[in-house]
């Protein structure tokens, strides 16, 4: 199912990556899905979840192990990532914003086909099952968006085997890399966080703007480590995919952010 068009962009889409403690703190998800639920343009969900996987994992007893802000995934990981995301998580997320008004479809990309990825192959590191993505089809979106169903994604993608893990941030991505060639698309990447910060626990050192050249030094300088690499990775790599603006910043603000009145604008200079 493809959908192309030669008419012109006209419609913004938001694509809007939630994750980080919210998840796990309902008074602050239901302030943001309260806010996600009130946009009016299109708008697709992308969640992750990885705490409550962590500690599943670990009551389980299973080690988990990230390598720049990145899950290895053996198979019995894979089975709980799974569970937790596709399952508990979307479900839960879906079920907040129906009772919103917003009418919400609970998604991975092994659905109706609409991510195709394969297994991760890196030189040095086995990952596990972990995906990167090939494509994303854009005609189910717009099927979703003419019937007013704003789909909600789970960090899973799939190959001809079988299910991957796949890092939220980049599912976000890459649909609104794809997205941006039917839209004026902009990605929001919101967590507990004010943005991307200059002192990592000071919430208050915001960086306004940032470029790429800027975030190398401070990935350079160990300023900025862990799970924000990908997450800028991701953000510059969708500006130069199309996508027209890339926000990052707190759940907790979403339409200040939305406004620019609050977060880190990424920029291209």
């Amino acid at each position: 199912m493809g959908f192309t068009s030669n008419t012109k962009k006209t419609k913004k889409v938001f694509v809007i990556k939630v994750g980080g403690n919210i998840i796990d703190d309902d008074a602050k998800l239901d302030s943001f899905l309260r806010d996600f639920a009130a946009i009016k343009e299109n708008k697709i969900l992308v969640h992750g979840g990885g705490k409550l996987a962590t500690s599943v994992g670990e009551a389980m007893g299973l080690k988990q192990l990230l390598i720049d802000g990145r899950r290895v995934t053996d198979a019995e990981t894979l089975k709980v990532i799974t569970m937790v995301y596709a399952g508990y998580i979307n479900k839960n997320l879906v079920a907040k914003l129906q009772s919103l008004g917003c009418n919400a479809i609970g998604l991975c990309g092994a659905d109706a086909n609409i991510i195709k990825a394969h297994k991760r192959i890196h030189p040095t590191i086995d990952y596990g099952y972990v995906g990167d993505i090939d494509h994303v089809d854009t005609g189910f979106f717009k099927i979703l968006f003419n019937n007013n169903v704003t789909p909600v994604f789970a960090p899973v993608t799939h190959d001809e085997n079988g299910l991957l893990n796949t890092n939220a941030d980049s599912i976000a991505k890459e649909i609104a890399s794809a997205m941006s060639q039917l839209y004026h698309v902009h990605l929001v990447y919101c967590f507990e966080k004010s943005g991307v910060l200059m002192e990592p626990e000071n919430d208050n050192s915001t960086i306004a703007q940032m470029n790429e050249a800027t975030y190398l030094e401070l990935k350079n300088k160990k300023i900025i480590s862990s799970g924000m690499i990908p997450k800028l990775d991701n953000s510059f790599d969708a500006l130069k995919s199309g996508v027209q603006k890339v926000l990052i910043g707190n759940a907790d603000k979403l339409h200040d952010l939305l406004t620019y009145h609050s977060g880190t604008a990424i920029v291209h200079e």
